[in-house]
């Protein structure tokens, strides 16, 4: 199987509590069972002879749940894969991101943080299961940056029930403050299995929900941050390079319980259930990628991205033109504003990104 993998993924699926909203493999922490789980999961990373990597990103989970010790051990090992200006980010909650963590992770080579700040108002922490407040969250990030961390995302969740425009205009303003580079925005998602889908909580319309990220999108742009994906922003081109793995469909090494990868024309998803893992069943389900997948991939992480792809890049890997192949689609498309054609890029525009699943519909 041919791997031109360079990215990894980690996933520790350890948190100290669940939170609300929360859809990712986790588990309550356990010292017994972390050990086991770490023994397993060297001996995945183990298995597939990984190379060094360009981006290594641990996440979960909360990787910042488990002890100094077992925190220590991983980085040890995620940092032997570790090459020239390797990004190697961390995933962090609040009220786990301590001084000897910070200094672990300086030590092993972490230089970029990704911390779930979440909303800058407590009784909202407070509904979705966190177990820090805003001012917490301002004194972790000040820490960080004191501890040298320089590249510091933050998590921002809108569209909770009866949020008001004001409200999120005041989350706006206190993210802003925290002056960070990277700002990652969600919309609620309700997903079954979660405390809130349980609770019957209903998620924002499509049409609140659209003027709340034009909002977003408005008042960040106006303040010196760059949509270079929907969910994403940054500052003085700060894009996280891991995830941008993923969403220009490329290869990257997906290892711990429930994680996905996707290398040669596989892909791939590891077992969620915790005792099949320890016993080294660790792949659960796997998809060959032909031809005809291997476009819709490509289409639908691409052009989320601001910049969409360069037809060079569509070309070399389908074998011919985008403009050839859609021309069609691209002059309907033209005529609603929705798609952005140069001499050598592809992107959807502002409005076309906000309806790319139609716009998928008619190109797959």
């Amino acid at each position: 199987m041919l791997k031109n993998s360079k990215s990894l993924y980690i996933h520790i699926p350890f948190c100290e509590h669940i939170c609300s909203y929360c859809d990712f493999t986790k588990l309550f922490y356990n010292e017994k069972f972390s050990k086991l789980y770490l023994d397993a999961l060297f001996y995945e990373l183990d298995s597939y002879g990984i190379p060094k990597m360009k981006t290594i990103y641990l996440g979960g989970g909360t990787p910042t749940a488990l002890s100094d010790d077992e925190f220590e051990r991983l980085l040890c090992k995620a940092s032997s894969y570790l090459d020239k200006d390797t990004e190697f980010t961390c995933e962090a909650n609040v009220e786990n991101l301590t001084d000897s963590k910070l200094s672990l992770m300086h030590r092993y080579g972490v230089n970029r943080l990704s911390i779930g700040v979440q909303s800058s108002h407590d009784k909202r922490l407070k509904s979705l299961g966190r177990c820090h407040s805003f001012n917490d969250a301002q004194k972790v990030v000040e820490k960080a940056k004191k501890h040298g961390f320089d590249l510091v995302n933050v998590d921002l969740i809108y569209g909770y029930p009866g949020e008001s425009m004001e409200e999120l205009s005041e989350d706006l303003k206190n993210i802003l403050k925290l002056d960070v580079d990277h700002v990652s925005i969600y919309s609620l998602t309700v997903s079954p299995g979660t405390i809130f889908y349980n609770n019957k909580v209903k998620e924002q319309n499509q049409d609140d929900s659209r003027r709340y990220y034009d909002f977003i999108l408005k008042t960040l742009r106006e303040h010196g941050y760059e949509r270079y994906e929907i969910s994403n922003f940054a500052r003085n081109g700060k894009y996280a390079k891991h995830n941008l793995t993923y969403w220009k469909d490329e290869e990257y090494y997906g290892v711990g319980l429930g994680a996905s990868g996707y290398l040669g024309n596989l892909r791939y998803t590891n077992t969620k259930n915790l005792d099949k893992y320890l016993a080294h069943e660790f792949v659960s389900e796997k998809e060959i990628v032909d031809k005809k997948l291997d476009l819709e991939y490509f289409l639908l992480t691409n052009l989320r991205l601001e910049k969409g792809f360069l037809r060079k890049d569509f070309k070399d890997r389908f074998g011919i033109d985008f403009v050839d192949k859609y021309k069609d689609q691209i002059l309907s498309l033209e005529k609603k504003s929705q798609i952005i054609v140069t001499s050598d890029r592809i992107m959807l525009s502002d409005e076309g990104l906000m309806i790319m699943d139609s716009i998928l519909l008619q190109l797959l």
